[in-house]
């Protein structure tokens, strides 16, 4: 476990540091970023993750340690702002997908071995545990109170625990109540997708309130602590 974490950070580190030396620092007429192919961000999430998989470390992990080392490499510059837009288009892409597949999953009775205890749970992870961790990552960082509550109860895009559960799942041969956990990871998506979808703009539009801003305007201005590209990849 350790070396696999530990591994994991060193391998992303090395690779994030690879991809800034190449894509910012190399010779002007062999930088990457002149290309304006806001695809190298997609390269080097598939670098980081095979390569440390190769090793038989933590891919996942080492992808976002990539993520993070590459977009301090150059922080200001701005192709960062180009990788950034190409890779939520294809999150955007990949997540319609996923939902679609979910949808099935979904109407195939993925939430039949659920409990009552269960569903307890589900809204106790979404409406206490996830925004108290959220607050907890957020301490230090310069933005008003208000901002923090918001990212937090919020949390991070993405569908995680699928990978994190199918991960667990496979170093196992045999898992008693793999269909209920399935299930649970199901209802959290669910839950996670109607809360957050259904509360998203009257939140926003208070925060805008809140800081005077018009929250009616045709463009927006984001709060400080959500401005620019959250990460490279």
């Amino acid at each position: 476990m350790l070396w696999e974490i530990g591994a994991g950070v060193v391998a992303g580190y090395a690779i994030g540091k690879a991809f800034g030396w190449l894509t910012f620092h190399v010779p002007a007429e062999s930088k990457l970023a002149k290309t304006g192919d806001g695809l190298i961000a997609l390269s080097a999430t598939f670098v980081s993750y095979g390569l440390t998989e190769l090793i038989h470390c933590y891919g996942f992990l080492a992808v976002f340690v990539t993520a993070l080392t590459f977009r301090h490499s150059h922080r200001d510059h701005e192709f960062q702002l180009d990788m950034h837009q190409l890779t939520e288009q294809i999150e955007r892409i990949a997540m319609m997908v996923l939902l679609l597949l979910f949808g099935g999953a979904l109407t195939s009775g993925l939430l039949a071995p659920l409990t009552w205890i269960d569903v307890v749970a589900v809204l106790a992870i979404l409406l206490v545990v996830r925004p108290i961790a959220g607050l907890i990552g957020l301490l230090g960082h310069q933005t008003d109170w208000t901002e923090r509550l918001t990212l937090a109860f919020f949390g991070i895009r993405g569908v995680g625990s699928v990978y994190y559960l199918a991960y667990g799942l496979n170093q196992m041969e045999e898992v008693e109540g793999a269909e209920r956990l399935w299930a649970f990871v199901g209802l959290v998506i669910l839950v996670s997708i109607l809360m957050h979808g259904l509360t998203v703009t009257p939140i926003m539009r208070l925060l805008d309130r809140h800081h005077g801003r018009d929250p009616d305007a045709d463009e927006a201005t984001p709060p400080p602590g959500l401005q620019g590209p959250a990460s490279a990849l």
